[in-house]
């Protein structure tokens, strides 16, 4: 948001959509502001987060959940009878966080598990020529898309929690969520991965890459958010800007967001950090001490 506002604040006769991508974190906040002309969420938690915060102002909301680029990332050929291979793709992924429960849960059920991802150098700048080798693959989001575009069959999971094994069944109330955090529900344990590794459906699987490759393409995207940008231009017209509801805004959002109002606020969400399964005491540790460390600095 903050750079959001220093756009339009810069930019005083151009309009503005927002888009939120997060549904708790302090830097996706939606803001109000009467160039904000549309706003859209990737899923119900982000657009339940924007009607909280803005309120009727937000108008609507309509979901833009992520795509996936359909010309980088190609069909496999088809999964076997049972899954071999299995990779866990998430920058996330370490054996101070939820790794040894995702190899547990695989050792158990027979198959192999690589992992690809910051948290344990091995992040691919090319994961389109990795994803066809694997039979299964534990994602969210974005990810979760990618390896289902490639015809993987694909378990929801990341630090946050064990999420459910994708299906045809479930894909609408699932891509309503974005593949994403609110589905992550189940305890990060080997039991429960294994009970959704014991899910595989190869040919549902390849219904799942079929609805994929059909509805969450990146030119399909792309098309949409010209005729968004098409819209909100052609009904624009810098002649009407109330300057005075600007300022008002511009005034509110300096007076909330200023670092010394929001120290109390930020408190109390480092002190949530702590609920974080498995990691949530380092990170509430590291945050607090950088937190003391650039407060003692006089930059907050």
């Amino acid at each position: 948001h903050q750079q959001l506002m220093e756009a339009l604040l810069y930019y005083p006769e151009t309009p503005a959509i927002y888009l939120s991508h997060d549904g708790s974190s302090i830097i996706d906040e939606p803001i109000y502001f009467p160039r904000i002309r549309r706003y859209f969420a990737v899923d119900d938690r982000c657009r339940n987060r924007v009607l909280q915060t803005v309120g009727s102002a937000a108008g609507e909301v309509p979901l833009m959940p992520n795509a996936v680029d359909l010309d980088r990332f190609l069909p496999r050929s088809p999964l076997p009878a049972k899954p071999s291979r299995a990779l866990l793709f998430s920058n996330y992924a370490r054996n101070d966080t939820y790794l040894p429960e995702v190899r547990k849960a695989c050792a158990r059920a027979g198959i192999s598990l690589d992992v690809m991802g910051a948290g344990t150098g091995t992040a691919s700048s090319a994961p389109e020529k990795e994803l066809p080798g694997y039979d299964l693959v534990f994602a969210k989001a974005r990810c979760a898309l990618e390896a289902m575009a490639t015809g993987c069959a694909v378990i929801l999971c990341d630090f946050a929690g064990t999420g459910p094994y994708v299906t045809t069944t479930s894909f609408d109330e699932m891509r309503r969520k974005n593949f994403g955090r609110a589905l992550l529900t189940q305890p990060l344990k080997a039991e429960a991965l294994l009970h959704e590794i014991q899910r595989y459906d190869p040919a549902d699987a390849a219904a799942v890459s079929q609805r994929i490759r059909s509805e969450a393409g990146l030119e399909e995207a792309t098309n949409q958010w010209l005729a968004i940008y098409t819209d909100v231009l052609r009904d624009f017209t810098s002649d009407v800007i109330d300057r005075e509801a600007e300022g008002r805004a511009a005034s509110l959002y300096i007076k909330q967001w200023h670092a010394f109002q929001r120290r109390e606020w930020e408190k109390d969400q480092i002190a949530k950090l702590k609920q974080i399964p498995v990691i949530g005491g380092l990170v509430h540790r590291t945050v607090h001490r950088l937190l003391w460390r650039f407060s003692s600095k006089g930059s907050l």
